[in-house]
């Protein structure tokens, strides 16, 4: 339908469902190689995104004699990009923030560009690029095609839609929000001290697990995979602080199994494209339902099948209810393998593969003669018990065998000691209060007094006031008091230097002074709150 038609398409899709070959293969089949100049952008959220639609591309047009396709991005040289911009490329893939760079630079030409793909435009919006591809869609011109890609309708998808559209036509893959149903959703119920140790053991249960951890922060990310290394396990970590080249050496790793985990946040790990992973586990669950969707995409990609495996503490109960009721899927309760279980588990699976190994008939006779003479005064029942010795020396452990697992009942008794040491209180704090009374009104009455007098002495900043946006809200649990100390932590600001604050659902504005608006977004680059990159713009 898009190869012959000129015409502008919204598809409304979850990861991991083949958009990239949906606009891909009908994009480069309509690019015109006699032509001299770019044909067709492609905008991402991520650089990581990018890369993998530009490998996708360049697979795609193995056979396509001629076609060039280029990918740019922050992280790169920008000169080594604009190096590449003077040859012609039919297809430009990019990031919104880069190309905005390039753009400014005058190092490319959107003019005469035929095709337009927005890919996860909710996720460019998420991210605050809002205004970007405003002005990015205003040195394009009005007859091309766009396609837009998305998770999502929100109203400001729609807005895009009705601003820069024509009539599109419109396809959706799935539900709204709907999981791969070859994922198997499990959680399991434990301390939040006791998070390391029982990862550690689904892992030693596991020892093919291919899997990616996600976390909520880098630091997070940074701290678990040195924890696990120090132990001994194929793990390292990708996180918005990374380099390129550290990014694509720590990708490297995983993809030709040198290592065979990633502790990941949620916006590292856009764009990551690798089949085989067996295991998503949530280190720390995240708050938006999209981003638990997102996640579990990860695995069970290709038809394959997967797990996705939450770590829950008591606060975090009620979110799996709410996944469960909001994206129509069932979670079963599994329990943290004791070291026993994990053991055993590992030497029934070494037992079958020793079993199931094949004889070589093309040993060298010597050699096994030599060997048979070796164990020729051992016995069948002592030559296994060697075996079973050494396997067992190399699973080994990694603490006591203790019970993680949480239960209800563990609450319930504890709130009943909890209760019987109480009533023994309460008739001395009862009478304890009495006296208090009086002396608490008293302080009160200061208290009340001193606030008056610091709202008096504290008055809003005088002057010419920058307006900002935040891409955090409600969403996120900010309201304006936090707001306003994190915005004064990160940024150096004292509160006489802020204005009006205003926090939505999805996002936040804010004013400071003139004086000290001209570098301010710099101070919160590569922040990370709740999977979200932060981004802060002038609103």
């Amino acid at each position: 339908m898009l190869v012959n038609q000129n015409i502008d398409f919204i598809g409304l899709a979850q990861t991991g469902t083949g958009k990239t070959a949906a606009f891909g293969l009908p994009l480069l089949e309509s690019m015109d190689m006699s032509l001299n100049h770019t044909q067709a952008l492609v905008l991402a959220p991520t650089r990581e995104l990018g890369q993998q639609i530009a490998e996708q591309l360049k697979a795609f047009s193995k056979y396509k004699k001629g076609l060039e396709t280029l990918a740019v991005y922050g992280g790169a040289s920008i000169q080594g990009q604009i190096k590449e911009l003077k040859r012609t490329k039919q297809v430009i893939i990019a990031t919104p923030g880069r190309l905005m760079d390039l753009m400014n630079r005058k190092a490319i030409d959107l003019s005469n560009i035929t095709h337009m793909v927005l890919d996860e435009a909710d996720e460019m919006l998420n991210m605050g690029f809002k205004e970007d591809i405003d002005e990015i869609l205003k040195f394009t011109p009005q007859d091309k095609a766009t396609w837009l890609f998305s998770a999502t309708m929100s109203k400001d998808i729609r807005r895009i839609v009705e601003n820069y559209m024509t009539d599109p036509q419109e396809v959706q893959v799935g539900r709204k929000d709907e999981v791969n149903k070859n994922i198997k959703h499990e959680y399991v119920f434990l301390k939040v001290s006791d998070k390391q140790e029982a990862l550690r053991r689904f892992i030693d249960l596991e020892p093919d697990m291919r899997g990616i951890i996600f976390c909520r922060t880098k630091m997070d990310t940074q701290e678990l995979s040195a924890d696990l290394r120090k132990l001994g396990y194929g793990i390292d970590a990708i996180h918005g602080d990374l380099t390129q080249n550290a990014r694509d050496k720590v990708m490297g790793l995983f993809k030709t199994h040198a290592i065979n985990l990633l502790a990941a946040t949620d916006v590292a790990a856009r764009g990551i494209d690798v089949k085989d992973i067996t295991h998503v586990i949530h280190y720390s669950l995240p708050d938006d339902s999209e981003y638990y969707t997102h996640r579990s995409g990860r695995t069970a990609r290709a038809g394959q099948r997967g797990i996705s495996l939450s770590l829950v503490s008591r606060r975090d109960l009620s979110k799996v209810k709410s996944l469960s009721k909001h994206l129509k899927i069932e979670f079963e309760k599994v329990q943290v393998p004791l070291q026993s279980d994990i053991k055993e588990a590992r030497i029934s699976q070494w037992a079958a593969r020793l079993s199931a190994t094949e004889t070589d008939e093309n040993l060298p006779a010597e050699l096994l003669e030599r060997v048979q003479a070796e164990f020729e005064s051992v016995s069948r029942e002592e030559l296994i018990h060697k075996l079973l010795s050494m396997e067992m020396a190399k699973i080994g452990t990694s603490g006591p065998d203790r019970d993680l697992n949480e239960t209800n009942k563990d609450r319930k008794d504890r709130t009943e000691r909890g209760d019987r040491g109480k009533r023994s209180e309460r008739s001395e704090r009862r009478s304890r209060e009495r006296g208090e009374r009086g002396d608490r009104r008293d302080k009160r009455r200061s208290e009340r007094g001193e606030r008056s007098e610091r709202k008096e002495r504290y008055s809003k900043p005088e002057g010419d006031m920058v307006r900002f946006m935040m891409n955090i809200g409600r969403k996120e649990h900010v309201n304006k008091s936090n707001l306003l100390r994190f915005i004064c932590d990160e940024s150096g600001l004292n509160k006489s230097q802020i204005g009006d604050i205003q926090v939505q659902n999805r996002r936040s504005y804010f004013e400071v002074t003139s004086s000290a608006a001209g570098n301010l977004p710099s101070k919160f680059k590569d922040i990370d709150i709740n999977g979200r990159l932060l981004r802060v713009v002038k609103g």
